[in-house]
């Protein structure tokens, strides 16, 4: 269920990159909780009523002092090590809040893969191609986009690698 231009919802920059670049996809707001003990993650998923490792979360990962975005289930949680072999790197650690807000143009719980203000490396967990579609941020809290994961890999430029522990 693609929106067209100038829908409330297709303002931001993910939403854009999927329109100008045709490809299909479903736009899927819902009514975020600020108040919500669960995770953004957690929260889109019972929204949107889909199973929470069919939700991936975007998270800014700075890996030998480069920002790598790191695609995962909301189901689970990032690898780090797995992360840093992937790309090669020694070591991996999360980044500030801030630093990944700055690199990316989102806020956190709505950090998209897709129209980042700068193109950074990304790594998807290779359990996305265990579905037929997936769901990201579409740009903001309480915004997703449904996608096929062969897109999104092409969109992002990803490498795929079993990043994620599954909790």
């Amino acid at each position: 269920m693609s929106r067209k231009p100038g829908s409330a919802t297709s303002g931001t920059p993910a939403i854009q990159i999927l329109e100008r670049e045709g490809v299909p996809h479903g736009v899927h707001p819902y009514e975020h909780d600020p108040a919500t003990t669960k995770s953004f993650g957690q929260e889109a998923a019972d929204a949107l009523g889909v199973e929470p490792e069919e939700v991936f979360k975007t998270l800014c990962v700075e890996a030998d002092g480069v920002l790598t975005l790191a695609i995962v289930p909301v189901n689970g949680s990032l690898d780090l090590k797995g992360l840093a072999r992937a790309v090669r790197a020694k070591k991996a650690h999360m980044a500030t809040p801030a630093d990944a807000e700055r690199a990316t143009g989102y806020v956190v719980g709505g950090i998209s893969p897709l129209g980042g203000r700068r193109h950074m490396p990304a790594v998807i967990d290779s359990s996305l191609f265990d579905h037929d579609l997936i769901y990201v941020s579409g740009g903001r809290r309480g915004l997703d986009v449904s996608v096929s994961p062969a897109d999104l890999v092409r969109l992002t430029g990803a490498k795929t690698a079993p990043i994620a522990k599954v909790s």
